[in-house]
């Protein structure tokens, strides 16, 4: 196996140039990882967690600058009471035993989404995380917590409202660019490569407005499974790829 991912690795670093410079993630698949095993779906979210590890190594190990996880929905809420506080109490958890890593690997926490809606003592150690690696410069791990593309456009039009309604800028100036700045992701690139794990083919509420343009690559593999094999795999795929665009000739995002 080791062989085949160095191979698979040498291969994409052949065309360094079209390696994604933003990969995002829709992380599927938990819950009937641990079906299929008999197990209850925490089961399955824990091991999600080793998944991630993965791919965080990976993705920084080859040089993409921006990885962003689709790690808890707004319409996660609505699952059973006792998984959403697994999944809290999982999060607050993998995030304190991961900041050491985090550091010595250089990679910088971030996050997008409504971060003040999740419980007070799990959003203080999520907001220590990202102050210990504020500094970093490697890769940005970008955490889509409380989470949802359709709020995110109306957070930003709404700002946009108070900021005409305040003077500060006029109806007729907001272009799609502007638009773009009132988003969580104000200070990120707009992902090239969107990877979805499970099978599944829709992009769930996911960065509706940023991923106009970005290539698709949708793996049957559940997200335990989803490892540095399958991330090269992803990556490689998408290297073939002509981005237009809409576009008659074909350019490079990297």
């Amino acid at each position: 196996m080791k062989n085949i991912e160095e191979n698979l690795k040498a291969r994409i670093l052949e065309t360094p140039e079209r390696i994604p410079v933003h990969v995002a993630i829709i992380m599927d698949g938990n819950g009937r990882w641990a079906a299929q095993r008999n197990r209850p779906r925490t089961f399955g979210h824990k091991a999600g967690v080793d998944a991630v590890k993965k791919v965080v190594r990976t993705a920084s190990e080859i040089g993409v600058k921006y990885l962003t996880l689709y790690t808890f929905s707004s319409e996660n809420w609505s699952r059973p009471a006792t998984e959403v506080a697994a999944l809290m109490q999982l999060l607050t958890r993998t995030t304190k035993n991961a900041i050491n890593e985090l550091i010595e690997n250089d990679v910088k926490l971030i996050t997008i989404g409504r971060i003040n809606g999740l419980p007070q003592k799990k959003r203080e150690v999520i907001l220590e995380a990202i102050e210990r690696t504020r500094d970093n410069k490697g890769l940005v791990l970008n955490l889509a917590l409380n989470y949802g593309g359709r709020s995110e456009i109306l957070d930003a039009v709404k700002a946009i409202a108070n900021s005409s309604r305040a003077g500060l800028l006029d109806i007729k100036d907001i272009t799609e660019e502007l638009f773009s700045r009132f988003l969580y992701t104000v200070d990120l690139p707009d992902p090239d490569m969107l990877i979805r794990t499970s099978g599944v083919k829709r992009i769930s509420n996911f960065l509706l407005w940023q991923t106009s343009y970005t290539e698709l690559f949708i793996t049957d593999e559940l997200w335990p499974d989803f490892g540095r094999k399958e991330l090269f795999e992803a990556i490689l795929d998408y290297q073939k790829r002509e981005r237009r665009f809409g576009n008659l000739t074909a350019r490079n995002s990297a």
